[in-house]
């Protein structure tokens, strides 16, 4: 009887010392609502199996996530583009990098009070973002479209305004706004320069509602890919470096060119 006991204490300890050797843990990551918090629910399900849970927090601003990335309160986050991080950091005096790119979402131009490109009147209404590499991005895609001609030299890596604008035979009133805010103010725009995150939001999608996106095959796309990020100096830890592995599986890549049909593109 005590040898029975003895063995089944010993199989109880091997096993509950099995267990603790399964280490688990939780990665909390700030995200856009759309597409970027789907898809980081998508690699959660290949993360479980590893043990590791994603806590998704999903933002409507550019801010806060990048902040709480800063003060530690997040883990990670992804919604944003290599130009804007740099920005970010710059203005910000923060201390945050890429883990790695997962995705593009081409900009585009949407019909707001005008239907159609050939029929923008003189002094056309044009929404475009505020930010400096979102705004340079719009006014890249306003340029590719014949509307504007832009000072020489300016190009995807560049933080450009309207008044980097040097022909404008249109005399387009260039609305620099909110970059969450333009799609909801189409009705009182011609058109409006969307980001593609904003632009799924508002139900607009590039691959069929854009009248115009930019060109694929150009710069843009590696330069404004979205990007996993964390606080400098937390890039090898290993569930960040799952994560990024899970976002750039080919199960997720399947899910965002199902689900997005265009409007998200891996870059993987």
């Amino acid at each position: 009887m005590k040898k029975t006991i003895a063995i089944i204490l010993a199989l109880v300890f091997i096993l509950s010392f099995a267990a603790c050797g399964k280490k688990k843990s939780t990665l909390k990551v700030g995200a856009s609502i759309t597409p970027h918090a789907e898809i980081l629910r998508e690699a959660a399900k290949l993360l479980e199996k590893q043990g590791i849970t994603l806590e998704v927090v999903e933002y409507t601003d550019y801010v806060q996530p990048n902040t709480a990335v800063e003060d530690g309160s997040l883990d990670a986050n992804y919604f944003q583009h290599t130009p804007y991080l740099n920005t970010f950091n710059a203005e910000n005096k923060t201390h945050i990098v890429s883990v790695g790119a997962v995705h593009y979402e081409p900009f585009g131009i949407y019909a707001g009070k005008v239907k159609a490109l050939a029929d923008l009147p003189d002094g056309a209404k044009i929404g475009v973002p505020n930010d400096g590499s979102n705004e340079t991005r719009a006014l890249l895609l306003l340029q590719q479209e014949g509307f504007i001609k832009l000072k020489d030299g300016i190009d995807a890596s560049s933080n450009a305004t309207k008044l980097d604008v040097v022909e404008n035979p249109k005399n387009i009133d260039i609305v620099e706004m909110e970059a969450a805010q333009i799609s909801k103010a189409l009705s009182d725009l011609d058109f409006g320069v969307i980001n593609g995150n904003y632009a799924l939001q508002a139900g607009l999608n590039a691959g069929k509602d854009a009248l115009a996106v930019e060109d694929a095959s150009g710069s843009g796309a590696q330069t404004y890919a979205n990007v996993l990020c964390v606080k400098e100096g937390r890039e090898k830890d290993d569930a960040i470096q799952a994560l990024f592995k899970a976002l750039t599986s080919p199960e997720v890549k399947d899910f965002i060119n199902k689900t997005y049909q265009g409007a998200v593109v891996p870059i993987f």
